[in-house]
């Protein structure tokens, strides 16, 4: 084989992958014109040149060349240059007659394109995955109470989402306030679903569940190899997955001073640089802040810088405890008991006596506390109607006054004749044989019954 021979060079030239021919001694013999395109390397620079200086010098990265040399058959590598283009190199060796290598021919194709097209595929469904997860996480029965009319039926919940629709159309910073339990991340989603963002991702991040360091590469992701542990590929926080949509970040006083003053760098300027980088990234986020903490008093004690509290709270909303929304004990009750019966294949009703102490009992663990004990009842309770036994001790607790505690007869009358008026129609199944059994006329119990049900 001639490689002078002009029409052999033509026939190179002719090819749209490029061609790289060494001798047995690694020296560069010929390369292609393709070659030359693909790398910005002219045929000057390599023709007479060995491939170990090459190396040495940075010019390629790797020599399947040189493997071949070594091994003695064929080798591919990927080959990084230092105009960062990916090369995909296939060596192989053309043998003499006595089975030594003569030569070592290359093939040469340009990856970059082919790589970023499945880098950006993988992230793309890095993406698609997290948005699923999240959509699940926040997903359930809080997602349908959305669209229900609940949320605007009563007048403290009313006022809540009202307020969290008109600040919904605009992107000002909303700090939601109030106890552990009280449905923040609901209004959260629900200001997201009235914005111009809805038909973007809404994540979130719980800053007081991770440690520092982790919740610093959630949220702002982190370069290939920052810290131990990492993955080799690096990883997109949750501020540039969030591009375009809402960044939730609840219990937001739990977040370390030092994070604090890097978030807040976010929310001045849109930009970020992720843990252990060097590239700027800049992205358009709305974030929305969380907090059932009393972050002036923080800020006071040194606990909460005082220009992050400022930045985040130009909108508060204050969401009451559910003892405060005592109005809404009753819809959520039968809204849950609905959905748990249809997801648990359950037929189950509340009985008047636990109806009326879960209606007394204070839940301090707010709508959250109220969501796990009728789930729990729905699973547990054996028959049709949930009793007062089947409750959880803490809501029985209310069953009889608490020794010294204030004594209102009327209600106390009250549920002592809703719970004989329901055993006996239990027993007896009609009126009139339950107030025989009673010793008081079908009429008194029909028309504590009727009143019953209106103050229902």
């Amino acid at each position: 084989m001639d490689l002078n021979d002009p029409s052999f060079e033509e026939l190179l030239d002719a090819l749209h992958d490029g061609v790289y021919i060494t001798d047995a001694a690694g020296t560069t013999l010929k390369i292609n014109r393709a070659y030359q395109r693909l790398t910005g390397l002219s045929s000057d620079e390599l023709v007479g040149r060995n491939m170990q200086d090459l190396v040495r010098e940075g010019v390629i990265s790797q020599s399947a060349s040189l493997r071949v040399l070594k091994e003695g058959k064929p080798f591919s590598v990927m080959q990084s240059l230092g105009n960062g283009k990916q090369l995909l190199v296939s060596a192989s060796p053309i043998l003499e007659a006595d089975r030594r290598i003569r030569y070592v021919v290359s093939a040469v194709r340009d990856m970059t394109e082919l790589l970023r097209m499945k880098h950006e595929r993988d992230e793309l469904q890095q993406l698609k995955q997290l948005r699923s997860s999240t959509a699940q996480l926040h997903a359930g029965p809080r997602d349908d109470l959305l669209h229900s009319p609940l949320v605007a039926s009563q007048e403290v919940a009313g006022a809540v989402f009202a307020l969290a629709r008109q600040v919904a159309a605009s992107d000002v910073k909303v700090l939601l306030q109030g106890e552990t339990g009280v449905g923040k991340t609901l209004v959260a989603q629900f200001i997201h679903n009235a914005s111009a963002r809805a038909a973007e991702p809404f994540l979130s991040l719980n800053c007081g569940a991770l440690p520092e360091h982790l919740v610093e590469a959630e949220l702002f992701g982190y370069a290939p190899g920052a810290f131990t542990g990492a993955s080799a590929k690096g990883k997109r926080g949750l501020l540039e997955l969030a591009n375009g949509g809402t960044l939730f970040l609840d219990e937001i006083g739990d977040l370390p001073l030092a994070l604090q003053v890097k978030l807040l760098k976010v929310l001045e300027e849109n930009r970020f640089i992720p843990v252990g980088g060097l590239e700027l990234k800049e992205v358009d986020v709305r974030v929305i802040t969380a907090t059932h903490r009393d972050l002036r008093r923080m800020v006071a004690e040194g606990g909460f810088r005082a220009d992050l509290f400022y930045r985040l709270n130009v909108v508060p909303i204050g969401i009451p405890p559910l003892r405060e929304r005592r109005e809404e004990i009753r819809p959520l009750l039968d809204y849950y008991l609905e959905h748990f019966n249809a997801r648990h294949r359950r037929a189950l009703q509340w009985s008047l006596e636990a109806l009326d102490l879960l209606l007394d009992y204070p839940w301090p663990g707010n709508i959250r506390e109220l969501i796990n004990v009728v789930e729990r009842l729905v699973v547990t309770c054996a028959g049709a109607h949930i009793e007062t036994l089947d409750l959880p001790e803490e809501c029985r607790a209310g069953l009889l006054p608490a020794e010294g505690a204030d004594l209102d007869l009327r209600r106390i009358v009250e549920r002592a004749e809703r719970l004989a008026i329901r055993q006996a129609l239990q027993r007896h199944k009609t009126t009139r044989l339950a107030a025989k059994a009673l010793g008081v006329s079908q009429a008194t119990v029909v028309q504590k019954m009727k009143r019953w049900e209106r103050s229902d």
